[in-house]
């Protein structure tokens, strides 16, 4: 009951961060599940495998409804998350296979390497130049291989990678946004069932463990991100954005050197 009511906080810390920073709840949820698992006496061998896995377990259900709003404003082109949704599952699946191989506390600086960048990139409001032409075919299926193998590396989304390449790629930044979250879908049904089925027999793993996949966090977190993340957006065109953004950029940095040097 302590660890679902600590994820159900979880839950609601990254909806309100995701809607107000319109970051994926995936680079909040990883480390607050570190935390958790730190908490309970996970083994830090098994904790990073199982934030990522839990991560992207609850990706597959709050993509849903931002899936359907982005669709009902007619902003997701179809076409081509279909031919990104084809690299992006191969690449989900391999990079969860190669993931579980690699010792948690490797795994962990790898996070934090992530984290630390993420912060920077915030922090600096760093954003490539569009190109002057559009993917097409092969590119797209090429990029959703990249984009879904380190997507499931860190517990996102996906639009973290597929948000900067699509606009350096000369979509607008709508259609860029809605592209990235109508792909999320694959990215967390893909990584979830893959760390479910690389983990599965693994020994220590906390009660209610599917694989890699811990459900009370998942459950906990579910239930109060996507109503928190509504308040965060409403929180976002009343709050001055960039001091926000900053101030949010150094807590992912402080985090990360939390991981790389502890």
């Amino acid at each position: 009951m302590v660890s679902l009511i600590m994820y159900l906080v979880v839950g609601a810390v990254a909806g309100v961060l995701a809607g107000l920073f319109g970051i994926g709840g995936g680079t909040v949820i990883v480390p607050a599940v570190l935390f958790g698992l730190a908490a309970q006496g996970v083994s830090p061998d098994l904790a990073p495998h199982i934030a990522v896995a839990t991560s992207l377990a609850t990706i597959v259900f709050t993509s849903l409804s931002s899936i359907r709003s982005h669709h009902m404003l007619g902003a997701v082109q179809w076409p081509v998350v279909k031919l990104m949704a084809i690299g992006i599952v191969i690449g989900t699946a391999l990079g969860a296979v190669v993931s579980t191989a690699i010792p948690g506390q490797v795994l962990l600086q790898i996070i934090g390497v992530f984290m630390a960048l993420v912060g920077i990139q915030m922090f600096f409001g760093l954003q490539p130049k569009a190109s002057d032409t559009t993917p097409q075919g092969k590119e797209l299926t090429i990029a959703g291989t990249v984009i879904g193998f380190g997507s499931s590396w860190f517990g996102i989304g996906g639009g973290t990678f597929a948000v900067p390449y699509l606009t350096w790629r000369n979509f607008q930044m709508r259609s860029a946004v809605a592209i990235s979250a109508a792909c999320g879908l694959p990215i967390a049904l893909t990584g979830a069932l893959t760390y479910m089925v690389s983990g599965w027999g693994t020994a220590n793993l906390p009660a209610w463990s599917t694989g890699f996949v811990y459900w009370p966090a998942a459950a906990g977190i579910v239930v109060t991100s996507v109503p928190c993340a509504r308040i965060g957006a409403k929180l976002a065109h009343k709050l001055d954005q960039k001091k926000l953004k900053k101030a949010f950029a150094v807590l992912l940095m402080l985090v990360a050197a939390k991981f790389l040097l502890f």
